[in-house]
């Protein structure tokens, strides 16, 4: 025994030699840790991408999937994972728990200069993990429900041959009207009800759907019957689908027929994923249980990824939707914040990223400018905004704004002359989102589950559609008493004090709308909803305010009726006369076009207030059915639209413009009126006395006047030339306003003042003398 530890020993010793000072230590690697660590094979074919593929795969038989027993390939999501030594990471890389080393400064001592021995300290790094907040359970299912687009129910893209049922309570209840988010009429028991409901009770009922072609079908989400009468929903069902609508294959969950969860209430919508994808070309929902009190009512909309039929030429896909090269996806406020970013750096001459104030939530309310000369106001230049998202959950006017942010600087790059013209010869505002924390709530839940409803109105609860101050009351009551323009004004009419105060029930969105408005002399606008398909124009609130419904026109109703027709006539949505009406009412015979206090009315709308408060002429568009269509959709919503963008804004040209100056110092006279006879509504001159007057052609007779100066009335004609018509004025002033001037100078009175001053005293006082 005292041999054998001798000779260990000894080994030991002529193994280990002294390192010089200054020598790295030396470490030794055992042989397994020096091998570069391998991978399992199960490992690599688990992986997310393999996975999501796996599962994608379409199922080309309407055979019930296999058990859970049934032995998985290797490879699959649901193989074992074999570890062994080798597939540990043993390596020496250095990892956030790692020890810090650090060496302490090396000094000479002495002549010699001998270096003093290495002093190693280990410094423990407390690194803290940032907390990753995990998605909600609706947030996960959204994403899920994305991977294959709705095939149209919402956007009206199926048509309503593609819907049956076994049996409907009468036609307004019918097949065609079981839609996601369709909206029923006021009068119960009407064609245009919301929703689909059975004409008995009991489990046999069903509502199906034929997708004309082979379809991966991944899901359905459903809604109840959407009523101000009744309450009816269905509580659970089943899926079966069909090739050829004689034989039907359950939809089947392992061994046993799925049964789905359905709706709680009328509104929300329930995403009810199939266990497995099946490929058919019909899809029916067997709804099997209902609301207690209610009967058989649902609204639905399918998911599903259209396969491609290598027989019928009509339904390929090939063909593109629309050429320009945009983002088309759903931007939430980081993802708008950087298109934004990046339109403004690839066009720093004519673009401008500015903020007008924050929502309750502190979220920035972004506005791009383009101009040729951003920052500035040109003189004679007109000013044009857009505003789009007033109502959170109405998106697709927030992504038309920023495609068109991105169409204009690409555009313009390439030298498009009508864009070119459009940016030099007027200055553009867009704002996408007024109502950023609105949206960023329907965002989370998705095109699809954010309902009708969730994110329309801001964190704290307003609607800023109805936010504004009402300014048409008071117009109204003065006309009454026939005191317009004369004792009350027909234009500009001052805010209401109480809607002034810290603690008025007004958001800071709104707020923040009003001193933009204040701030720039905007002469057109419009703002962007979702919901329908028309055009509305002012006034929004009926002058009856019993009254629900009434035809309130504005004293420029000619002039808002061709506006809202120029939108109209060019959006490719709206130009198709055969097409299935959204919801109830049919604004097509009217040419997509309505007074919106007829259609509803809406005290302190956006609409009224600029056209009363400011110079602007305002109006609204209801861009589509889907308040929130899905991504895929985006880039024939830009085509349906683009045309229409471009056209409105150049109706900056239609009408009349020019500069009301001083005669005797050429210098602009800020808030000038310029009156129209015949028309009973003013507008005025902006800080540097340039103005831009709204009308349709013809001859006016239009009159500038200004404190302090004799006004000036000038003959006026607009053509239908594409360019405004120029009207200059030059005002005189009054004696009394030279008079005062010269005073508060300490200057002496002319003489020829001073006559003409007594001439109009002594008119004055036989004025006087001859009404005693």
């Amino acid at each position: 025994m005292l041999a054998l530890s001798a000779t260990f020993l000894f080994l030991f010793c002529a193994s280990w030699s002294p390192r010089a000072e200054g020598d790295p230590p030396r470490t030794t690697t055992p042989k397994f840790l020096s091998k570069k660590p391998g991978l399992p094979r199960a490992t690599a074919a688990t992986s997310p991408a393999v996975a999501r593929t796996t599962t994608a795969l379409p199922q080309l038989t309407l055979t019930p999937p296999a058990s859970s027993k049934t032995p998985q390939p290797r490879g699959t999501a649901g193989s074992k994972t074999t570890w062994s030594p080798a597939s540990l990471k043993t390596t020496a890389a250095p990892t956030r728990s790692a020890k810090r080393v650090t060496l302490a400064t090396e000094k000479p001592t002495g002549e010699t200069g001998t270096k003093k021995s290495v002093r190693v300290k280990v410094v423990k790094k407390k690194i803290l993990k940032k907390k990753k907040t995990k998605p909600s359970i609706q947030e996960k299912l959204a994403k899920k429900a994305s991977e294959c687009p709705p095939l149209g129910l919402e956007s009206l893209r199926v048509q309503d041959s593609q819907l049956r049922a076994s049996s409907i309570k009468r036609y307004g209840l019918g097949a065609h009207r079981g839609r996601l988010n369709i909206q029923s009429g006021i009068h119960d028991g009407d064609f245009y009800d919301g929703g689909w409901c059975a004409g008995q009770e009991d489990k046999n009922q069903w509502l199906e759907f034929d997708a004309k072609r082979l379809t991966r079908f991944t899901g359905v989400i459903t809604q109840g019957l959407n009523s101000i009468w009744t309450y009816d929903w269905v509580t659970s069902y089943k899926i079966q689908f069909s090739n050829d609508t004689h034989q039907w294959q359950p939809c089947m969950n392992g061994s046993k027929e799925a049964i789905f969860p359905g709706n709680k209430d009328p509104e929300t919508p329930v995403l009810g994923l199939f266990p497995v994808p099946v490929v058919a070309r019909y899809l029916r929902i067997n709804p099997q249980t209902w609301f207690e009190n209610g009967t058989i009512c649902l609204r639905m909309e399918v998911l599903g990824c259209v396969l491609p039929d290598p027989n019928n030429i009509y339904f390929w896909d090939n063909i593109p939707v629309t050429k320009d090269k945009l983002d088309f996806r759903h931007h939430n406020y980081k993802a708008m914040r950087k298109l934004m970013k990046e339109v403004n750096e690839a066009c720093p001459n004519i673009t401008r990223v500015y903020s007008i104030g924050k929502s309750y939530l502190g979220l920035k309310m972004y506005v791009m400018e383009i101009s040729d000369n951003p920052g500035q106001h040109e003189v004679g230049e007109p000013e044009f905004r857009y505003v789009a998202g007033m109502h959170g959950n109405e998106a697709l006017g927030r992504e038309l704004l920023l495609n068109l942010m991105e169409y204009l600087c690409h555009e313009y790059k390439r030298g498009n002359p009508r864009v070119v013209r459009l940016v030099t010869e007027t200055r553009i505002h867009l704002l996408p989102s007024m109502n950023p924390d609105g949206y960023e709530t329907a965002y989370k839940l998705g095109s699809e589950l954010s309902g009708w409803a969730m994110g329309r109105w801001t964190y704290e609860g307003f609607d800023l559609n109805h936010n504004f101050a009402d300014l048409n009351t008071a117009l109204w009551d003065a006309e009454d008493n026939e005191m317009v323009p004369h004792a009350f004004p027909n234009h500009y009419i001052p805010i209401p004090e109480p809607y002034t105060f810290p603690n008025a029930t007004v958001a800071p969105e709104t707020r923040a709308v009003i001193s933009w408005m204040q701030r720039y002399p905007f002469m057109l606008s419009a703002n962007l909803h979702g919901g329908e398909l028309v055009v509305t124009y002012p006034f929004d609130m009926t002058r009856t305010y019993w009254k629900a419904q009434e035809l309130t026109p504005t004293a420029d109703d000619d002039v808002f009726r061709w506006l809202a027709t120029v939108y109209a006539t060019s959006n490719l949505a709206m130009l198709e006369e055969d097409r299935r009406l959204c919801h109830y009412d049919d604004f097509i015979r009217q040419g997509n076009i309505v007074n919106g206090a007829n259609w509803h009315t809406v005290p302190g709308s956006m609409n009224d207030f600029s056209y009363l408060h400011t110079n602007c002429f305002e109006i609204t568009i209801e861009l589509s059915c889907d308040k929130f269509p899905h991504e895929s959709e985006l880039p024939q919503e830009w085509e349906n639209n683009k045309e229409s963008l471009l056209v409105y804004m150049e109706q900056t040209r239609r009408g009349i413009k020019g500069v009301v100056r001083d005669k005797d110092t050429e210098n602009g006279i800020a808030d000038a009126i310029i009156a129209v006879d015949g028309i009973n509504h003013d507008i005025r001159t902006a800080f540097d006395g340039d103005y831009w007057r709204l009308l349709n052609p013809g001859e006016y007779e239009v009159t500038a006047k200004a404190e302090g100066y004799h006004p000036v009335t000038r003959s006026c004609r607009v053509s239908y030339e594409d360019h405004p018509t120029v009207c200059n004025f030059h005002l005189t002033k009054t004696p009394k306003q030279r008079l005062r001037e010269i005073l508060a100078k300490g200057g002496k009175v002319p003489k020829d003042l001073a006559l003409r001053l007594r001439q109009l005293r002594v008119r004055k006082l036989r004025a006087q003398r001859r009404a005693q």
